[in-house]
């Protein structure tokens, strides 16, 4: 990445959820293209974690007011707002039935409205001068998601969101989304079982592993970067070639010569 000039040398960036896992391989990214990044979470970096340098405002990205609050503070101490990556959301494994409504209301608060909010607040500050807004996805939108399903929901329509903002903001401030697929963080066992768990999860992928938080990173860094500069509304896959269909599995048939 370093061997690449992104353009993004002194540039102002926002991640939200930028201190773990996928957010912090996000953050990390940008920070080695020459950004100057500022982090945003509920509760700040670990003790000892390679980006609890960076700046970082306590935030709930569900408060209107809050993010407004915070948009206004990196406005003034940094005089511009150039990036935004919407990583922050997520969501624990409940079955669609016996979740409450309350929760999946939150699910959706967290997962699509607080990337409205944060988008609304990005596009005030980068209009008219410009500006790029990247919004982290996932293939739970474009597939089934089982025991995620309001999550999933939220996803599907964080690229939908992101079409329309594309057409309402462009020129000044592109919008793009990353479609992600499963991540290996430091949760990937909680996530996906033990060792074996998460080597069972890699051969379902084409690419034979997980993707790494950095693999994330580096494609939201070529979506903000004038290298993208034509690039709107678009939505940019990372899962290394998706999921390997069921049926290939399944088939008894003979297909060898």
């Amino acid at each position: 990445m370093s061997n690449i000039d992104l353009g993004l040398a002194g540039r102002v960036v926002l991640v939200t959820g930028g201190v773990r896992g996928v957010g912090a391989g996000i953050s990390r990214v940008f920070r080695e293209a020459g950004a100057v990044v500022v982090t945003c979470a509920r509760r700040p970096a670990d003790e000892g974690s390679d980006v609890s340098d960076l700046e970082f405002h306590s935030v709930d990205l569900r408060d209107p007011d809050a993010v407004r609050a915070m948009v206004d503070r990196i406005v003034e101490r940094h005089g511009r707002l150039d990036v935004v990556v919407n990583n922050a959301g997520g969501a624990p494994f409940a079955l669609a039935a016996d979740a409450s409504a309350n929760f999946h209301s939150k699910i959706i608060a967290l997962n699509l409205l607080s990337a409205l909010t944060v988008a609304q607040e990005a596009n005030r500050v980068m209009q008219p001068t410009g500006g790029a807004i990247v919004n982290i996805s996932s293939v739970s939108g474009h597939r089934p998601s089982p025991g995620t399903a309001s999550y999933g929901a939220a996803k599907a329509g964080i690229d939908s969101l992101t079409q329309s903002l594309a057409v309402e903001w462009a020129p000044a401030v592109r919008i793009n989304s990353v479609v992600v697929g499963p991540v290996k963080t430091e949760l990937a066992e909680l996530h996906y079982g033990d060792s074996d768990g998460v080597a069972a999860v890699d051969a379902t992928i084409p690419m034979g592993r997980m993707a790494d938080p950095r693999d994330v990173g580096q494609a939201a860094a070529f979506l903000a970067s004038p290298l993208a500069a034509y690039i709107t509304g678009a939505e940019l896959l990372v899962h290394g070639g998706g999921e390997k269909p069921a049926f290939l599995s399944a088939a008894n048939a003979n297909t060898s010569p």
